[in-house]
């Protein structure tokens, strides 16, 4: 059979996707473990979630702590520890966010056994040596003081501090300081009460035998926390544009956003939509102005981000000190037509079929399947959420995009950060 490549091949509207639903299974009744078992290859992946974001204990001990898990133990080096791993085919990486910390392990299903003990010893006998200690704080330290020559960390720091203005803790942020007041007592108790009886959630990944989860639950179980930890209800952002001098910087980062909400909220998806059109994807509106016909950047986004009980819009960009007025002023026209003028449709059905096709990508895959499942669990919600999000991007109309414009983006209730 000869194709026919002068002919496109036919399209079809996607309606829902078949997903796939991790095995969960009781690790107390406030923490689970979620295994994907549908993994068509030999690799693997575990995930332990920790009580331990940067909103608990004193400023900066959870950056600290996080860095220092595989540091060594009583009678093992931090080296041999990662070598112990690398033999084993494994590689790991951790972070943290305001609201919990995570370290994850990856490696082949047949090693997995051997590298969840390895795992296991390395954090539980964690010794804190003060020779690893000093090179770590010593090393953050000086990362901070490179990063206060940069406009975008700058930036950053301001809007934190404006966005969660309400918030003592979700607002701090770090200085010299931070790195001079630090005792190994802090560092242990902060480890004892948030990570060896702070975890809150185990993911796997991989197409173990079902006996497989009872060895990690075994393995991690005596790490849970007792009850399912208390996050804040709300938070207010302070408004008004504020300006953080930098001479001899020639770029200015902006950085204007507001308190909003999370997949909670009714007016969620919907929204999402909107911040797709107006600074989520190459063709956005914010980057055909500033970038494509203005020249003022070589980038700019919109974006939302959630944490347990509420979220935040921001957009972000950096440009010549000479344009940063300029761009504010482009940024609020662009938000004034979403709220003055319809959007035409050819433009919002190639926004649908963008978030369509970025849902699909989304989807493809057990890794994929079990981090989407996460995402909705995480605000007590179930996958019927990204098919209702289909619904919505195909029957959302130009009408109600304007009217979450009028409702959510108005400029006098921005933080509006510059730093240049």
């Amino acid at each position: 059979m000869t194709l026919n490549r002068t002919k496109a091949p036919e399209t079809q509207n996607i309606k829902s996707i078949e997903f796939v639903k991790p095995h969960v299974f009781d690790i107390n009744e406030a923490v689970k473990l979620y295994w994907m078992r549908e993994v068509p290859n030999e690799t693997a992946r575990l995930d332990l979630y920790f009580n331990a974001g940067s909103i608990r204990g004193k400023i900066g001990i959870a950056s600290f702590v996080n860095g220092l898990l595989l540091s060594g133990t009583s009678d093992k080096t931090s080296t041999e520890i990662n070598h112990q791993l690398d033999l084993l085919g494994g590689f790991h990486e951790s972070g943290i966010t305001n609201e919990g910390a995570v370290f994850s392990l990856y490696g082949l299903r047949e090693n997995f056994p051997a590298l969840i003990r390895v795992l296991k010893d390395a954090i539980a006998g964690l010794a804190f040596h003060e020779d690893e200690v000093i090179e770590l704080i010593a090393s953050r330290k000086q990362k901070y003081l490179v990063n206060l020559k940069k406009t975008s960390y700058l930036a950053q720091r301001g809007f934190q501090e404006k966005l969660f203005a309400s918030s003592e803790f979700y607002s701090r942020t770090i200085d010299e300081s931070t790195y001079e007041d630090v005792t190994p007592q802090e560092l242990k108790r902060f480890f004892q009460k948030y990570y060896l009886n702070g975890l809150t959630k185990v993911t796997l990944v991989g197409n173990f035998h079902p006996d497989f989860t009872d060895e990690v639950i075994d393995t991690f179980g005596t790490w849970a926390i007792d009850q399912s930890p208390k996050f804040e209800e709300s938070a207010s952002n302070e408004t008004g544009e504020f300006h953080i001098e930098k001479e001899d910087a020639l770029q200015t980062t902006l950085r204007v956003g507001r308190i909003m909400f999370n997949k909670n909220h009714p007016d969620f998806i919907d929204f999402q939509i909107l911040n797709t059109l107006l600074g989520d994807y190459f063709g956005s509106r914010l980057m055909t102005n500033l970038r494509e016909d203005k020249g003022y950047t070589y980038g700019i986004g919109a974006m939302t981000s959630e944490f347990h009980n509420f979220g935040y819009f921001l957009i972000a960009t950096e440009v010549g000190k000479e344009n940063r007025q300029n761009a504010l002023n482009e940024i609020k026209k662009e938000i004034d037509r979403l709220q003055n003028e319809l959007v035409p449709i050819e433009e919002l059905d190639l926004v649908r079929n963008y978030l369509l096709g970025q849902l699909l990508k989304s989807a493809d895959g057990p890794y994929s399947m079990l981090d989407l499942y996460l995402n909705v669990e995480e605000q007590n919600c179930d996958l019927t959420f990204y098919n209702e999000f289909i619904e919505r991007i195909q029957e959302i109309e130009p009408k109600r995009i304007q009217e979450l414009a009028k409702t959510y983006l108005n400029w006098k209730d921005f933080s509006i950060v510059s730093a240049g």
